[in-house]
């Protein structure tokens, strides 16, 4: 637990006097993020706060990960280093979102197959059990990715990446910790205390954005998290009393914001005939921006919906992955109906 401690104070402590350096560096050398027509702030801001997160957490995890366990880490931190490489590349000079998506695949073919971070069984789901490894492969790259581009889509407001990122790594990092899964809970708690410390100059008025340089930090190192937690699970002693029931359903249910938001967005393009890749401004932090609330307001009203769904499935966890999946999407239902009603409700009132 002392190695974990450290590597906390290590990442935020470095995090929290680095950033202030980017922000001095980047406002000199404009290199600004502009509002543009899909932007939720109205002044120029300096971006590349990510490169404070990626220093910190890298080097919590490098100084503080138990030599006996660090030699699982050799590819993890190879996936993180090119990550955090297309980031530092798109924020500075935008590249193409094809070469973009091409760089995500190489991230996740890297923690898949050297990385060994796999999705290996549907755990009953749909009545499949154990993957052939082919689909095991080709499903675990598409979550990954998927997860990384759910972290880049809903960080559009001050504070709501780093928070639900916060909340998954915490979470997943002191299961690992209990489990006895040390190189995974140092990176969990590493990037904590990183973001903890960019927080501080995120939230609004916001001195810095972290960029993509950042929100794809977060979320390959969040999807990194979520499969291992759901693979880990299965290995754990059945005396255990830290093994769970239902862990892809608890692993969805910590990250429920990006990934409801990025497959509601994707449905919606697919029924309205445009692209699924097409950005717009109707994700929900763009919803309740439009009701009247601030940034601050969003980010903590959304973290609570996040932490609801799960304080709602923990506690039933032993119902199993079926059920709480389906739980899942009865909640994601009532929550798509209710945002859909203050929409209407919005227009009604100022139409009259």
């Amino acid at each position: 637990m002392f190695s974990l401690l450290l590597s906390f104070i290590t990442a935020f402590l470095l995090t929290y006097l680095i950033i202030p350096i980017i922000i001095r560096f980047v406002t000199d050398r404009m290199l600004l993020d502009k509002p543009n027509d899909r932007s939720s702030h109205f002044e120029p801001t300096p971006s590349l706060g990510g490169i404070g997160i990626f220093i910190g957490t890298l080097s919590g995890i490098v100084l503080w990960t138990p030599d006996y366990d660090f030699s699982r880490l050799q590819y993890i931190l190879a996936a993180i280093i090119l990550i955090f490489l297309i980031g530092v590349l798109d924020d500075l000079k935008p590249i193409s979102p094809a070469k973009k998506f091409v760089g995500q695949v190489l991230v996740a073919v890297i923690l898949v197959y050297k990385g060994n971070t796999q999705i290996s069984s549907f755990y009953g789901v749909f009545g499949i059990e154990e993957l052939p490894a082919l689909t095991s492969f080709v499903l675990s790259v598409v979550v990954i990715v998927g997860i990384i581009n759910a972290f880049n889509l809903i960080d559009g407001i001050n504070g709501l990446a780093g928070s639900i990122a916060l909340l998954a790594c915490t979470a997943m990092g002191m299961w690992f910790y209990a489990t006895g899964l040390m190189a995974l809970a140092t990176v969990a708690l590493s990037l904590a205390g990183s973001i903890i410390a960019f927080l501080k100059f995120n939230f609004t008025p916001a001195r810095i954005f972290m960029g993509d340089t950042g929100s794809l930090l977060l979320g390959t190192i969040c999807a990194l998290l979520a499969i291992n937690f759901i693979e880990a699970n299965h290995t754990v002693s059945p005396e255990s009393p830290f093994i769970v029931g239902g862990a892809p359903a608890i692993a969805i249910a910590i990250l429920i914001l990006p990934i409801y938001d990025t497959l509601r967005s994707l449905l919606r393009r697919i029924l309205k005939g445009q692209s699924p890749f097409r950005p717009d401004k109707h994700h929900i932090h763009h919803q309740m921006l439009r009701l009247g609330l601030n940034h601050t307001q969003t980010t903590g009203i959304l973290m609570i919906i996040n932490l609801a769904f799960v304080l709602i499935i923990v506690p039933l966890h032993s119902l199993g992955t079926k059920v709480l999946l389906l739980i899942l999407f009865i909640l994601s239902i009532l929550l798509t109906l209710v945002m859909s009603w203050l929409d209407r409700r919005r227009e009604f009132q100022k139409n009259n």
